[in-house]
């Protein structure tokens, strides 16, 4: 234990050594002191690391100081204190005191008492800090999350005007101003978010990931249509000369000590190693490197989230086979990413995690990066709850009037990942069936159900599933070979079903047509209508212009999709078998006529079919009776002797 601390102490001491030439910049908005006269004016106040600041936007209230509760470290209706506001009023800004419990416990509790923001007095003459969240614990993390109201720190001497403005018995009016918290200098918002692969960290970590995984759809929008400029960072720290030789040195650093990470589990006895973290950090700054070479810096969005679902530490899985593994599946280049690593061996300086560490001082108007997760917005440290909706108005705060993006200006962010590579998971291409998803948080890779069957396997390398014994009926195997760029497709009932057989198909205007056929050998053919080779292309024919149809003299072709429209001038009727144009009444008759002729032959038909009935039966009749009279006299070979009754009747 002891060593664990000790080892704990020195990372840090090197950090804060690292980073001794920099400076903590306390991120502010403004406050707007509008009544009483006595203090009126402009004031600064340090924007909260937790809750939802109103990046650019404004919001006006009245201050109330309680009376009872006033460090607010207490639910407020113990006290039988409410602060939601009557309707047509402003809001109520709770003010309450610095001091005996967490910045975060005061929010909470005032919010719960209907308080729609806070301000907290300093109770030191200090400059202004930021309110952090606490220490991981199972009891805090219960209420950080949930805060949705914005909070700020004010110095301890504006603090006692408040207090004084108000027990005088004057309304104090104040307006907090986020709409300069972000700098917004063009159509562009350069943003970097400083990130850790740890996944065993605890609450933040957990937090970390579902911002990851929440806001990636809508991050892969502003990035393809050019609004942003997203720029992934990891903080490492380095272990001292003196013990780069040390067995905890060499467990949780690489190159030597260069490069260094706290042990995951803090357990250097077992588990994962704070080696392994840095190697996974620096896979991952490759895999952006890389990506960005592409022109698709978007891609890192999907491997990050990819990495934390497949390859978690819990399952034993947080490794090289399973990182490659997401790698593959994303379509990147394996060995340009293991050549940007370099070795983690070597007693040198790494240029990529070199640079992170020279990244984590603050430079102008951004201070040093002492927190994780930090993400920094035109070059200006966010303060508030990492939170898709709250970081996405944040970053839409940064560009200039006027030249926000469409995801800025609606409700709502679409897309649908699933159309580029299926997103990276498993799919069939014969079967034309994949495992993605497309959701609103991004794509999710989960083995489909199709037609009642549920697929199982982990959705981006596999799933495995049998098709419903009606599919078996139809089709037993579909083969497909490339022989001298010919494609032979295994004919049968049904082959159009799956793929449309490997075949062109097309569906505009609610019309399909498809160049396979169940009957026939197999091949692809475009449909009447259609010229092409059947299995890439179909061209709809213009019968019109090829004088196909409609070419007589009172016609009038249109040409449609696969297919034509033709009409007749005046009282014409168009016959599209002979290609003519004849009188409505001319058809009405000619119809007419045809009905009667088909009566009559039916009656003819029913009248033929009776007499055969009829003579057939008659003759039936009459051979039974000749048979009848015959066998009196002379007895058939093979029918008894008739008894002669005359004869009896003379004996």
């Amino acid at each position: 234990m002891m060593t664990k601390l000790f080892l704990g102490f020195i990372l840090l001491s090197c950090f804060y050594h690292q980073s001794a030439m920099g400076r903590f910049v306390v991120e502010k908005n403004s406050l707007t002191v509008s009544s009483p006269e006595s203090i009126k004016g402009n004031h600064d106040s340090a924007i909260g690391n937790f809750g939802i600041p109103q990046y650019g936007g404004s919001m006006a209230g009245t201050v109330s100081y309680p009376k009872e509760n006033r460090k607010g470290c207490r639910e407020f209706d113990e006290f039988g204190i409410a602060f939601k506001a009557k309707p047509g009023t402003l809001p109520t800004f709770v003010l309450l005191d610095r001091g005996d419990c967490f910045f975060a416990l005061k929010v909470w509790n005032a919010q719960n008492a209907g308080a729609s923001a806070v301000l907290v007095a300093d109770d030191l003459d200090e400059p202004l800090i930021t309110m952090d969240t606490p220490e991981e614990d199972s009891a805090s993390s219960k209420y950080i999350e949930n805060i949705t109201i914005p909070s700020a720190l004010i110095s301890k001497s504006f603090g006692e005007k408040l207090k004084k403005s108000i027990s005088d018995g004057d309304m104090v009016n104040v307006n907090l101003d986020w709409r300069e918290s972000v700098p917004h200098p063009d159509d562009r918002v350069e943003y970097e978010l400083w990130t850790n692969s740890n996944d065993e960290c605890g609450i933040k970590c957990d937090m970390l990931m579902d911002f990851v995984k929440n806001f990636k759809g809508a991050a892969q929008i502003l990035e393809k249509g050019g609004y942003t400029l997203f720029t992934p960072h990891y903080i490492t720290w380095y272990c001292p000369q003196a013990f780069t030789i040390s067995k905890q040195c060499k467990s949780q650093c690489i190159n030597h000590g260069r490069y260094c990470a706290p042990d995951p589990e803090q357990d250097f006895s077992q588990g994962y190693e704070g080696k392994d973290v840095v190697i996974e950090n620096l896979r991952q700054l490759c895999v952006f490197k890389v990506a960005n070479e592409t022109k698709k810096p978007w891609v890192w969005w999907d491997y990050v989230t990819d990495f934390q679902i497949r390859c978690p530490m819990k399952e034993k899985k947080y490794n090289k086979d399973c990182a490659d593994g997401v790698i593959n599946s994303l379509g990147l280049d394996l060995k340009k990413i293991e050549r940007c690593m370099g070795d983690p061996n070597a007693d040198s300086d790494n240029p990529l995690l070199k640079e992170e560490q020279d990244a984590q001082i603050g430079k102008g108007s951004r201070g040093d990066v002492t927190i994780l997760p930090t993400l920094v917005v035109n070059n200006r440290q966010y303060r508030g709850k990492l939170e898709k909706g709250a970081v996405l108005k944040a970053i839409c705060a940064g560009f200039e009037e006027t030249t926000e993006p469409a995801a800025c200006l609606s409700d709502d962010v679409e897309t649908n990942e699933c159309l580029e590579n299926y997103g990276g998971c498993w799919h069939d291409k014969i079967a034309n069936v994949t495992a993605c998803k497309d959701t609103f948080r991004g794509r999710v890779c989960e083995c489909p159900l199709v037609d009642g069957v549920q697929f199982k396997g982990d959705g981006y390398t596999s799933c495995e599933g049998k098709f419903l014994i009606t599919y078996c009926i139809i089709i037993i195997i579909m083969i497909i070979i490339y022989y001298k760029n010919k494609i032979i497709v295994a004919s049968g009932p049904g082959r159009c079903k799956i793929n449309n057989g490997g075949c062109w198909h097309e569906t505009r205007d609610g019309h399909s047509y498809s160049a396979c056929s169940d009957s026939g050998n197999g091949k692809c053919a475009c449909p009447v209508g259609f010229k092409g080779d059947g299995v890439k292309s179909c061209e709809d024919i213009d019968e019109c212009k090829e004088k196909k149809a409609c070419q007589c003299p009172e016609c009038s072709c249109k040409d449609t999709w696969g297919s034509y429209e033709c009409t007749c001038s005046g009282d014409l009727l168009y016959i599209r078998d002979h290609d003519t144009c004849i009188s409505k009444r001319a058809v009405q008759g000619k119809s007419a006529w045809t009905a009667v002729w088909i009566i009559l032959l039916v009656l003819g038909s029913i009248a033929g079919g009776a007499y055969l009935v009829y003579k057939y039966r008659l003759r039936t009749y009459m051979d039974s009776e000749i048979r009848a009279i015959m066998a009196q006299y002379m007895p058939l070979d093979n029918q008894s002797e008739v008894p002669n009754h005359v004869s009896e009747n003379r004996a």
